[in-house]
C-alpha cells in the first residue's frame, strides 16, 4: 500500500485523519491504475437530487505530490447531500454528510464537525473542491469557479477532469462515472 508524507507542519486531528484517508487513497489509487475497480450505477435524478457512483482520484502537486484515489457514491445536491468514498475492496474511508448548517465526516467510529461543506471535503480529500460546481460540471453544466478548469468533453463517455491552476498548488481532479 503506498503511503502518503509530507513535510507541512502537522494540524491535529485534522490532518491524521487527511493522512489516514489519503493513505488508503493511495493504495486504491494503484489498483484503480491497474484496472481492478468496478464502476455502478451512474446519474439518476429523483425529486430532484441526483446520484453518481463510480471513481474519482485526485493528484495535489504539492512538496511531496499527495494523490487520493477512491470508489464513490454521491448523492443530493451542493446544498444538501452525501458523499461515500471506499476502497475497491469495499472499505469505507469516509462517509461526508451535508445540510445547511452540518457538515460531518464519519472515518471509522470517529465523527467530525466543519463549519461548511467546503471545509469538510477539503479535511477529506486534502484539497478545497468546489461542490457546487462539481454538481454542475457532473450535470454538464459549465460553471465558473475561479482558478478552476472543468473539461466537460467527455461527460457523455462518464469523465469529467478539472484542474486547479490557481492558488497553488495545482490539483487534478479526475471521475469517471456510468450514466443510465
Amino acid at each position: 500500500m503506498a503511503s502518503i508524507t509530507s513535510t507541512a507542519p502537522a494540524r491535529g486531528d485534522d490532518e491524521s485523519t487527511r493522512r489516514a484517508v489519503l493513505g488508503v487513497g493511495g493504495g486504491a489509487l494503484l489498483l484503480w491504475l491497474t484496472g481492478c475497480a468496478q464502476l455502478s450505477g451512474g446519474s439518476t435524478v429523483r425529486g430532484g437530487s441526483a446520484s453518481w457512483s463510480g471513481r474519482m482520484s485526485l493528484r495535489i502537486d504539492s512538496e511531496p505530490v499527495q494523490t487520493f484515489a477512491a470508489l464513490f457514491e454521491l448523492r443530493g445536491s451542493a446544498e444538501t447531500g452525501d458523499l461515500t468514498l471506499t476502497t475497491p475492496i469495499g472499505s469505507t474511508l469516509a462517509q461526508l454528510h451535508w445540510a445547511p448548517g452540518e457538515a460531518l465526516l464519519k472515518n471509522g467510529s470517529d465523527t467530525r464537525r466543519y463549519d461548511s461543506v467546503d471545509a469538510l471535503i477539503e479535511a477529506a480529500t486534502g484539497a478545497a473542491i468546489p461542490v457546487g460546481a462539481l454538481f454542475g460540471w457532473l450535470d454538464g453544466r459549465a460553471d465558473p469557479v475561479p482558478g478552476w478548469r472543468a473539461d466537460l468533453g467527455q461527460l457523455s463517455n462518464g469523465r469529467l477532469q478539472a484542474t486547479r491552476e490557481s492558488p497553488s498548488p495545482r490539483a487534478d481532479l479526475r471521475i469517471v462515472f456510468e450514466r443510465s
